[in-house]
């Protein structure tokens, strides 16, 4: 099921709200890295590509709200794994990511600046779709 630019802009939405909590942000990445070890693991190791451990947070962030929409408008998000990393890297995330989810992909260009941390979110958000 393809997410409507609707259902990505409802998360953004309320997560725009609540970022006046200094938790929020903390709370969305931890619990990220909790249920996702591996791919928290796989982005931290793109810590050079990307820009540091403050642009590791801000992918982790992103993919969190990008989980978060995929789950409220899906179903349950299981724990991914590398293989499930492995069969979203066929080409170029991004764009396998604009035909199979374009309001995600739109959500990542809107809001992320560097081309590296794109492609990983995307690469998340292909393999998040493709296990659901």
């Amino acid at each position: 099921m393809k997410l409507t630019t609707e259902q990505v802009a409802a998360v953004v939405t309320e997560a725009s709200q609540k970022m006046s909590d200094p938790n929020y942000s903390a709370v969305m990445v931890g619990g990220f890295v909790q249920s996702q070890t591996p791919i928290a693991q796989f982005i931290s190791a793109h810590t050079d590509e990307i820009g540091g451990a403050e642009s590791i947070i801000n992918v982790i962030f992103h993919c969190a709200l990008v989980g978060t929409a995929f789950e409220r408008n899906g179903g349950r998000l299981r724990e991914l794994t590398y293989e499930d990393l492995d069969a979203a890297s066929q080409g170029e995330p991004m764009f396998h990511l604009q035909e199979r989810q374009p309001a995600v992909a739109e959500f990542i260009l809107a809001n992320v600046e560097h081309a590296e941390a794109q492609k990983l979110i995307a690469l998340i958000a292909l393999a998040i779709d493709g296990t659901r």
